[in-house]
């Protein structure tokens, strides 16, 4: 393998983790979902309500991109809107019934993904690998 092959392969991991990610919401029988609403409603299932904005900021997606996503997740019934009281420009999210249900779903299928993952890499370089992304993820963000 070249160096230059990185990207390419991390695109693959991506590419096949997300279908193994949308697999399993199969099992479960969840198919309006794809794996882009992850974000979205694992950082539903561990907060009361978030503003938009702040959504966005948390999940490092545009808040246009994050706009899109809600919308299909409120007509699904997975994700309630509702605007500030105080201050009419602020929309705050949270999760319906139906969203929260979701949740023994997640945990089984984060379980699985990362069971998979892991599966024959020892910790010491499970912990360098995710030091070498996360310094890799920072010099994008310097450019």
């Amino acid at each position: 393998m070249r160096e230059q092959d990185i990207i390419s392969l991390l695109s693959k991991i991506r590419d096949q983790a997300n279908k193994f990610i949308t697999n399993k919401m199969v099992d479960y029988g969840v198919y309006e979902l794809a794996p882009s609403h992850g974000d979205i409603i694992f950082t539903l299932l561990s907060t009361e309500k978030i503003a938009m904005k702040d959504l966005a900021g948390s999940i490092k997606k545009d808040k246009s991109t994050v706009t899109v996503l809600v919308e299909k997740l409120v007509r699904l019934g997975y994700v309630k809107k509702e605007r500030d009281v105080a201050d009419n420009r602020i929309t705050y999210l949270s999760l319906t019934q139906k969203g929260q249900d979701l949740k023994p779903m997640f945990d089984d299928i984060s379980k699985n993904l990362f069971e998979t993952v892991y599966q024959n890499i020892p910790k010491e370089e499970r912990m360098a690998l995710m030091q070498s992304l996360e310094k890799i993820n920072q010099n994008f963000n310097n450019n």
